[in-house]
Formats: C-alpha cells, structure tokens, sequence
C-alpha cells in the first residue's frame, strides 16, 4: 500500500450553500427583511456603544510623578526621641518610622498632631505650620530650609 492509496472510508459532505434556488426558498432561513437578512450584515460590536457614552477629553494632559513625603507626627517624635537628639529622614529609617518608597530614602514630613515638650533638631524634613511652631514652642531647632506653610 501507497501513501497515495489511502482514501477515508466514508463520503465527503458537501457545504450546504443557501440562497442559491433549491429547497430552501427565497429567504433562505434568514427570515423576512431587517438588518440581519441582508447580503454582508454585520451588526456593530456593543463595546463600541459603550466607549461612544464616554465623555472625550481634549488636549494634553500630564500628570506629574511627584511622590508623596512620608508623613510624621509630633507625637511620634516625642515617642521616639530623646531631648536634643537630631531628627532627619536617616534616623527617621532606622527607628523603622518610616519606610523606603521606591527603594529610596523618603522626603519627610512632619505634621502638627499631638504634643511636643522635648527640644529636638530637625534637619531636611518638612514641617507644617503647626508643626513648625510646637518644635519651636519646645526649644527645637530647625536646621532645614524647607518649610511648607499648609
């Protein structure tokens, strides 16, 4: 036996080819008229209506990728902290107050919340103005420049 010998068994089944005469008549099984019953319908996909109904926004949009300062509280800092100890991100890190975003060192800052009566000096953190005059109030020292006034 030949590869060119082997034939299947069985018939093969004609493709049944509607809308040419024959016994299926003059709609074919497609019913009566409508969008569905024409030659080359093709209905429009439902995610189409859907991206329609969104509102279109126009022109350029940047979003910047500022991060976020971690943020300390007063209370954490009296917590944590002796009298005339140095409070900078570094220190901050180690004392597991705050945590590395991004893997990098965080910028800091503290807000006014709780109470501070230990003098403290507060390097290259942000502060509040709450913030800035209970560290002051206390005898603290703020060798930053960086002061937010919200």
């Amino acid at each position: 036996m030949q590869l060119h010998d082997i034939r299947p068994i069985h018939k093969s089944k004609k493709k049944k080819r509607v809308g040419r005469g024959g016994k299926r008549g003059t709609f074919s099984g497609r019913g009566i008229k409508g969008q569905k019953s024409r030659a080359g319908a093709r209905l429009e996909p439902v995610i189409r209506s859907l991206i329609k109904k969104y509102p279109k926004i126009r022109g350029y949009k940047f979003k910047s990728i500022k991060t976020k300062p971690a943020i300390v509280n007063v209370s954490t800092l009296e917590k944590n902290f002796k009298s005339g100890e140095k409070v900078n991100p570094n220190i901050l890190l180690e004392k597991k107050l705050v945590s590395r975003i991004k893997g990098r060192l965080p910028q800091v800052k503290i807000l006014g919340k709780g109470d501070l009566s230990k003098s403290l000096i507060i390097e290259s953190c942000e502060l509040s103005k709450g913030a800035k005059e209970k560290v002051e109030k206390a005898g603290g020292i703020i060798k930053s420049k960086i002061t937010n006034p919200k």
